[in-house]
Formats: structure tokens, sequence, C-alpha cells
């Protein structure tokens, strides 16, 4: 495999550069810098918190902070992921080592963490096709997939330090009625299929008698992998991970699986990579998810249903960034057009009551 489709950086866009001087000031305390070499590039991909790449002495740091103008502080708070990986460095060694949190919003304007970086291939719409070629590699990859999700589910929540990262009781309770107000919190136009799916899951709440730690965000694009086996080295974004309910993390993936023979309206979204008709669909990852994890998952349809509305929400407020002049980002032109494609989704799977339509 080329080393060019391993992860690269680009130069900063213009409403997302950092205090260079203040920057390096402060982490010269921290680690070994040279303001001859030092350079800071941005990672152009992701979607919401903003990822940067520290470069000096040779050496590679990737520094992680919350977006320009977000609203919701638990989908970027930046201690709490670096607590998370600092817990699971020593217990699931699939992610990068965290360096240094800073809680001074006086240095680059809002706190941010550093870690180390991981190279390696990510898999992206514009490159997928490039990496993952034939059946058997997207077999292997979904395999991988599940197994981690899976160890991570299974993990003893209380040997790695984080029984009290969070509340599961009423924890599914408590998830749909948040995103419900995170929508209500951040919609710039009124949307009648979004109330239909927000009526629907408010009575339709279920909940398993498992409690794991859940990633949150668990997709092929947060998975650094090993550009000669395709092997996974490391699992990014971390910072909506808790403990509940293991099924609402599956049913969360499960939505971003859009496979080869959904709607139109949803394939032509763009924020999948699992569209190849060579890639395994969403019931054969819940059945080998299920076969892994040795419980059969009811209520599949909730959890999947929230999965498609939480989707939609984070979409929306990246939206709302957008629409109120927090980020210039031209991708983000049209993500309303994704929340209504999502919503639409949403309510087919109720209506047929499966996860594949």
């Amino acid at each position: 495999m080329s080393k060019k489709l391993i992860d690269r950086p680009t130069e900063i866009r213009d409403d997302e550069k950092l205090n260079n001087s203040k920057l390096f000031e402060y982490l010269s305390e921290i680690i070994d810098l040279d303001i001859e070499s030092f350079d800071i590039l941005q990672f152009p991909s992701g979607y919401s918190n903003l990822t940067y790449l520290i470069k000096s002495n040779e050496k590679e740091y990737v520094l992680r902070k919350p977006p320009h103008g977000a609203k919701i502080k638990s989908g970027h708070d930046m201690s709490r992921e670096f607590k998370v990986l600092s817990s699971l460095k020593d217990q699931y060694h699939k992610t990068p080592d965290p360096i240094h949190y800073c809680s001074n919003t006086d240095i680059i304007g809002s706190d941010f963490y550093l870690m180390e970086r991981v190279k390696g291939v990510i898999l992206r719409s514009n490159n997928y096709s490039q990496i993952v070629k034939d059946k058997s590699q997207f077999n292997f990859l979904a395999e991988q997939f599940v197994d981690s999700f899976v160890e991570l589910h299974k993990l003893d929540i209380n040997k790695i330090g984080l029984s009290d990262f969070g509340n599961p009781e009423g924890y599914n309770s408590r998830q749909v009625y948040g995103w419900c107000k995170r929508y209500n919190n951040s919609k710039t136009e009124e949307l009648k299929e979004m109330e239909i799916v927000m009526d629907w899951l408010e009575s339709n709440i279920s909940q398993s008698k498992y409690v794991s730690l859940i990633h949150n965000d668990f997709k092929y694009d947060n998975l650094v992998l090993d550009e000669n086996d395709l092997s996974i080295k490391a699992i990014l974004d971390w910072e909506m991970c808790t403990i509940g309910d293991p099924f609402m993390d599956l049913g969360t993936s499960l939505a971003y699986w859009i496979q080869h023979n959904d709607p139109d309206f949803i394939k032509g979204v763009g924020l999948n990579i699992t569209l190849d008709s060579n890639n395994p669909t969403r019931n054969k990852i819940l059945n080998l998810y299920s076969e892994k994890f040795g419980n059969k998952i009811e209520n599949i349809v909730f959890y999947f249903v929230f999965g498609l509305f939480k989707i939609a929400v984070i979409v929306q407020q990246i939206f709302f960034r957008y629409k109120n002049g927090f980020t210039k980002d031209a991708r983000f032109k049209h993500l309303n057009l994704v929340v209504k494609a999502y919503s639409f989704l949403a309510i087919k799977s109720i209506e047929k009551q499966k996860i594949e339509l």
C-alpha cells in the first residue's frame, strides 16, 4: 500500500489557526521543542473537535481542542477524553498515549490536550477504495471492528478505574431526552420528521441489563489502520465516552453503517465509507456482534433509531455553528440536508420495524 494513503495534515484553515508563539512557550515546559523546527498543521477531515499536528525535533504530537462556537460542552470535553485515554493506556491497547491536558484557555482560546501521533491509514470516502479492495479485506476489517468493539464493551470498568465515569441507571432515558434537548437548542428550522422521531423515541425507551464503557462514536473513520495489513493500530475520538448500555453504542455504529442497498437519499449523504457491495450489511454486523458478545440484542430498532437520531443532532449542531458564523468551513454548508436524510431513514425503520430497509 502506498505511503501516500497515510492520513496527512494540511495547512490550517484561516479561521482555525492557533497562537503559535504562546503554544510553543507553554509546550516547551512539557516536551522537548525547538523553535527552528516547530510547526503546526491541521488534520482537515473531522467534523467536530479540531485536530492539529505539532512537529519539532523530528518528533510529532497531536493536539485536540473544541471547535469554535461549540454549545455542547459534553460533546467537546477535552478533560474527559484525556481521562479516558489515561485510564485505558494499560488496559486497552488500541488508544494513543496521552501526554498532557491544559485547562488554561489563555493559551489557544480553549482547553486542549496533547497525545502521541499514531501513523497509519484512516478510511475516508475519498480513499477507501484504494485501501480495501476485495470482499476478504472488507470481511477482515469488519471482524476486527466488531472484535475491538466487543472487547471495549467487555472491559471491567472497576479495574480500569472508570466506574464513576457516569451513571448507568436510567442512562438510555437521559440520552433520549438529552439529545432531544440538544436538537431543540440547535434548531435552525422546523422539521416535522425530527419531531416524529423524538416523539417515538420518548415513547419507546428500552434499556438492557448490561453496563459497559462505551465509545459513542465507534466507526471506521475513527480507526487508525496499519498500512500493510489493515490491522487496527488505534481508536480515536473518545470525547463522548461514558459508561452505560453498550447497545446504545452499537445502535449508533449501526446507524453510521450505510449500505449499498439503502435508499438513495441516505446513500447520497457521503458521511460513510461502508457503501461498497463487498462490505457486510448491518444485519451481518449485528449478528457478528451478538455472537461475540454472547447475547441476542433485544429491541434493536430502538437502539438503531436512537443512533440515527443522535447522528442527525450532531450534524445539526455543526450546521448551527456554520449558520451562525462560528465556522466558515464550506463542507458544512448543506448539512441541514443530512439532518433531513437521517430523520427520513429513522422514520422508515420505525415503520418497518427493521434495521435493513
